[in-house]
């Protein structure tokens, strides 16, 4: 079977599982009405998985049906194992007990709320996921933090993911809310974008509105490499967005020295060996007057070097707080920090649960956010 086919033929099996599970006790017609609505699913759900078959990725009001459908059939199916899963334990009690076995009426009631329940949680999701991000306030301690940079403001924008279903106008409402916090510094933290520069720079153009006292800097995430890194790098700079790329400058704030860094994303390499990240390049040549020592790193799993390196604060997102159910179970396999401030060693960590939103517009116990970040001393 070809590795293209095998996912079609899983999202296929899903789907059957789906229908035999919810749709057997159902009486004529609404058993047909339910097979046809499940067929539909299937059809859209293959369509926002399309760039994963080797196709192009749908456009327009198609990909925001494939989209909204994707984030349905994932909540749709874990509830549906979770019913299976609560009928199975019941069943075996009725069979060690000798009790009742399960009421017909709970089977088709049951078989009932799981897709109510599944369009329930995906509205709710979509209404989360398209807000405007809230603002999360957050102080970071620093040990032996001058009086100058008490008080001293980073502003971060993360995992923006401007693409098939977030475009200029979500966009320019995100610059807006962020320009109001009269940032210090301007940070975005990776994955602003899922598609290519000619077809996505009007959307991005916003950014360039960005404002900060000591200006905006950007660092690449995973999906600027899945979308032409060099391309992207090269249209942020022509936004005045300054990218760091496993380097850093001095920022000169009154009497106070703030280093900021940055470090290309943390699988880079897989793309060109050149741009491997290095949170100990990054620092490399550091001057001695820097009071604090800040580095954007998009992986919160860069924080092991960034620690080493000697940086006092690490800013990241890539993990969207999980985005929702139960997605955020599996983050912490690969991420050290999910979501908010860590401390590893002498280095904080704060991890975004993400600006935008990745595939389906939705977010069930992960909101977005736009995070405004104090240095205070410790």
């Amino acid at each position: 079977m070809s590795i293209r086919l095998f996912p079609v033929a899983l999202l296929a099996a899903f789907h059957a599982y789906i229908g035999s599970r919810l749709l057997g006790g159902l009486p004529a017609p609404w058993g047909w009405v339910g097979v046809a609505l499940l067929a539909a699913l299937f059809v859209l759900v293959l369509s926002a998985a399309s760039p994963i078959l080797g196709r192009r990725a749908a456009t327009g009001v198609l990909a925001w049906a494939g989209l909204i459908a994707m984030g349905f059939f994932s909540t749709l199916l874990v509830l549906t194992l979770g019913r299976d899963a609560v009928l199975l334990a019941w069943g075996g009690w009725s069979l060690a007990t000798g009790a009742a076995a399960i009421p017909a009426s709970v089977l088709q009631l049951s078989a009932l709320a799981v897709p109510a329940l599944a369009l329930l949680a995906s509205l709710l999701g979509l209404l989360n996921a398209r807000r405007r991000p809230g603002v999360r306030r957050v102080d970071v301690p620093i040990t032996d933090l001058p009086p100058a940079l008490e008080g001293f403001t980073l502003v971060q924008i993360s995992d923006l993911h401007v693409g098939p279903t977030i475009r200029k106008g979500f966009v320019d409402r995100v610059v807006d809310a962020a320009n109001a916090l009269d940032a210090d510094v301007m940070a975005l933290t990776g994955d602003l974008v899922d598609g290519r520069v000619p077809e996505l720079s009007e959307h991005t153009a916003p950014l360039g509105r960005l404002q900060a006292r000591h200006g905006v800097f950007a660092v690449t995430g995973n999906h600027e490499y899945y979308s032409g890194a060099p391309a992207w790098v090269a249209e942020l700079r022509r936004l005045g967005i300054t990218v760091l790329m496993n380097e850093h400058l001095l920022l000169k704030h009154g009497a106070g020295r703030l280093l900021l860094a940055g470090v290309t994303d943390f699988g880079a390499h897989h793309f060109d060996e050149g741009q491997r990240s290095d949170p100990a390049r990054a620092m490399r040549g550091a001057s001695d007057e820097a009071h604090a020592k800040v580095l954007l790193a998009h992986q919160p799993r860069s924080a092991a070097a960034a620690a080493e390196a000697g940086f006092d604060l690490q800013l990241s997102g890539h993990t969207h707080g999980g985005q929702f159910l139960p997605w955020n179970l599996f983050v912490p396999l690969q991420q050290p920090f999910v979501a908010g401030l860590h401390r590893l060693g002498a280095l904080w960590v704060y991890v975004s649960r993400g600006t935008g939103y990745w595939g389906p517009p939705k977010r069930l116990g992960a909101p977005s956010e736009i995070t405004r970040l104090r240095l205070v001393r410790a």
